[in-house]
């Protein structure tokens, strides 16, 4: 997908960039069976306590569904249509089967509308096709991977993303992860042929700052223009270094590189290789 600059009529439009959006047939316009109402939270709990910064305003917005389980087995889809998310930098691709229901996934790259989609064991390594991993060919790119089966996709979601199948060691199979992880899963977990589209969603600048807004993120301030009693970086005249062997996080913990994964977590065994 292309990047579309504009021309800096105002301060905010220099160096502004969007998404041309060629891909996108249906706008605005979801299918009223799949949406559902998001409550904000303004990163506060049920007790309103605020547990994650930076979370408040937005544009309002309304939840597509997503079928992460892929387990409409054995039914021929049709790709309806390709259509705009709010809630992720993946499009997303209406699927009608052909009993009648219709679901959404995550579009991958050379989704088309009109293209037949399959979910099983027999189906077909195209794109867009959702298989156990064991019957994926060595060296296939695949999207959307469950850890557990049945649990649904939890990995190679975002805009972009992908991992490869590497071989296979009894009835897990290898595979290396977007971050360079390589690690097993079981064969049994579903993932889904090709890679996510939209892949230049990364490349967009914002260009100013109620953009930011939109999406419901509040600005982040430095820990060193707090003050002590708000950051441990906070204090000192002028501009002062952090005064600590490391940098904190606002609650004085170790952050940027210190591992905070548990050793004895259970799928400690189930990683080759970490990330790079």
């Amino acid at each position: 997908m292309a990047i579309k600059h504009y021309k800096p009529t105002t301060n905010g439009r220099r160096g502004m960039t969007s998404l041309s959006n060629e891909e996108i047939t249906v706008s605005n316009n979801p299918t009223k069976s799949l949406v559902k109402k998001v409550n904000k939270t303004g990163g506060r709990n049920n007790q309103g306590k605020l547990t994650v910064r930076h979370i408040g305003g937005g544009s309002t917005k309304k939840y597509r569904v997503i079928d992460f389980k892929r387990n409409k087995v054995d039914v021929t889809g049709l790709v309806a249509s390709i259509e705009y998310d709010p809630n992720r930098n993946a499009n997303i691709a209406l699927i009608n089967y052909r009993d009648g229901e219709k679901r959404y996934i995550i579009a991958p790259n050379g989704l088309k509308v009109d293209m037949i989609i399959e979910n099983g064991e027999k189906a077909d390594i195209k794109v867009g096709n959702a298989l156990p991993l064991a019957a994926i060919p060595v060296g296939t790119m695949v999207h959307c991977v469950e850890l557990k089966p049945g649990k649904g996709a939890e990995l190679c979601r975002a805009a972009g993303t992908s991992a490869q199948i590497l071989g296979r060691d009894g009835k897990y199979v290898i595979v290396r992860l977007q971050s360079g992880e390589t690690r097993k899963i079981l064969g049994t977990c579903i993932a889904t042929i090709g890679v996510v589209g939209n892949e230049d969603a990364n490349l967009v600048n914002l260009g100013k700052a109620g953009r930011k807004r939109h999406m419901g993120i509040k600005p982040t301030v430095r820990g060193s223009v707090m003050n002590p009693n708000d950051h441990p970086h906070g204090g000192g005249e002028g501009r002062a270094p952090i005064g600590r062997k490391s940098p904190m996080t606002p609650w004085g913990k170790p952050a940027l590189g210190h591992k905070t994964r548990k050793s004895k977590k259970a799928s400690e065994k189930l990683i080759i290789s970490r990330k790079k």
